[in-house]
């Protein structure tokens, strides 16, 4: 989702990020091409994200934050909105805290949001009868365990890795990945950078 034209990414250097993007998905705008963004057009281009999304993910806010008008836009149209508690001495972390009391799911794993969005997405496995295997679309949501969680942390340093390479050296399934990154993400632990490459924050 874009806050300027399709020709006017922001940042500039994630073009390649969005050709990317273009290639797998799509990049929606509601702005004409040319369009270069400002800053009330971010607000109004998220409450489309809110709209388009299960859930908002808050991690870090102020208590004047733009995600916390994010937060607000998913709340009026029913969406899950959740929140990473911060330090009370941090600034940083006020926006975020506030959201939690006043009611915004915890969020301290990867795990505490697949809890909440499995069932909205039909992931809730069905009763079985014992011995009948599970269908493919009825299992569990892939888990890391912690001996896969360290191999992946510990092949992450600095310098940016593609996520496939990443997978691949940790002989680790993309999906069960994608959550060690999105737990590491979530604890300001991982920066993510254009064209699919992570590294430590």
């Amino acid at each position: 989702m874009l806050a300027g034209g399709h020709d006017k990414p922001y940042p500039p250097e994630h073009a390649p990020l969005l050709k990317e993007v273009i290639e797998h998905g799509a990049a929606v705008s509601e702005m004409p091409l040319g369009w270069e963004p400002r800053g009330r057009d971010f607000p109004r281009r998220n409450r489309i994200i809110a709209g388009l999304s299960f859930g908002v993910v808050v991690v870090e806010a102020a208590d004047r934050s733009g995600s916390l008008i994010t937060a607000r836009r998913a709340l009026d149209i029913n969406r899950e909105v959740f929140a990473v508690p911060g330090s009370p001495v941090d600034p940083r972390s006020g926006g975020t805290n506030r959201l939690l009391r006043e009611g915004a799911t915890l969020v301290t794993s990867a795990a505490d949001i697949i809890e909440v969005i499995a069932p909205i997405m039909g992931m809730t496995p069905r009763p079985m009868v014992m011995d009948e295997p599970a269908r493919a679309d009825e299992r569990e949501p892939p888990q890391a365990d912690d001996t896969l969680r360290t191999r992946i942390q510990n092949l992450i340093g600095h310098a940016p890795v593609s996520v496939d390479d990443l997978a691949r050296a940790a002989e680790a399934a993309p999906s069960v990945t994608q959550i060690v990154l999105l737990e590491l993400e979530l604890g300001g632990r991982l920066r993510r950078h254009a064209g699919g490459m992570v590294s430590l924050a």
